[in-house]
């Protein structure tokens, strides 16, 4: 696979995940934003929605890309589709805590530029009892944040530096965490939702077959390693 080609797909795959930003921002600016019944909690859905899309994708790859050597280069991808959730992720929470939770932006912003940044740290004051109030009482919160501890950890532990520096192994194991964020994102969502009427069904079903790939490789490979050892074993003793 030539150099060029794989750039062509990663600036293709950049233009792709942001485009669900631009499209938000596209009706922010033209006032469609405004015109939904709740505009927060539009905005709440679809940054979560694209969370647990982009996830998926993450998470499809690596069974993908084992069909055929020929489509091994996908795993190139694979951390880069995952930043992008990390960074949907942080959007989806960020609209919980500077939109749903009341944290005054204007007044901060003024605040600032009067030369008094205290504020910030004022307005985050008047929002925090609330926040730790729905911290405690709702169960979807509380597995959402969850969710977005692991890709915080796996999106700071993402650069090579820190690969190597952790060592091969250590990295794998932290970054296979990525599934208990899937996990969590999708009970997140569930609970989140009126029963019957928006629930992720489709993303649990997608993330059930992911998760029994994932089983059944595991599975597989240790089977092939435990046959291969017992032929090494009877070989030798042949000998």
């Amino acid at each position: 696979m030539s150099k060029r080609f794989i750039i062509a797909l990663k600036v293709l795959l950049h233009l792709l995940c942001l485009a669900p930003f631009v499209y938000l921002l596209h009706l922010y600016r033209n006032g469609t934003l405004e015109l939904k019944l709740d505009p927060v909690s539009y905005i709440t859905h679809f940054t979560g929605n694209w969370t647990l899309y982009l996830l998926l994708a993450t998470l499809s790859i690596t069974p993908i890309r084992r069909l055929s050597p020929h489509i091994a280069f996908l795993v190139r991808f694979r951390r880069l589709i995952g930043l992008y959730a990390f960074f949907y992720a942080t959007l989806h929470l960020a609209t919980y805590i500077f939109l749903f939770s009341g944290y005054d932006i204007a007044t901060a912003l003024s605040g600032l530029r009067a030369g008094h940044p205290g504020e910030i740290a004022t307005q985050w004051k008047v929002i925090w009892p609330g926040i730790v109030d729905d911290l405690i009482q709702r169960r979807f919160i509380q597995v959402g944040l969850l969710a977005w501890v692991i890709l915080f950890l796996l999106a700071a532990t993402s650069p090579s530096f820190i690969m190597r520096a952790m060592g091969g192994k250590n990295w794998q194991r932290l970054h296979r965490l990525i599934y208990v964020a899937a996990i969590a994102g999708v009970i997140h969502f569930w609970w989140l939702v009126k029963a019957g009427v928006h629930t992720p069904w489709k993303d649990a079903a997608i993330l059930v077959v992911l998760l029994l790939a994932r089983i059944a490789y595991t599975l597989w490979k240790r089977t092939k390693k435990r046959k291969s050892a017992v032929r090494t074993t009877a070989q030798a003793a042949m000998q």
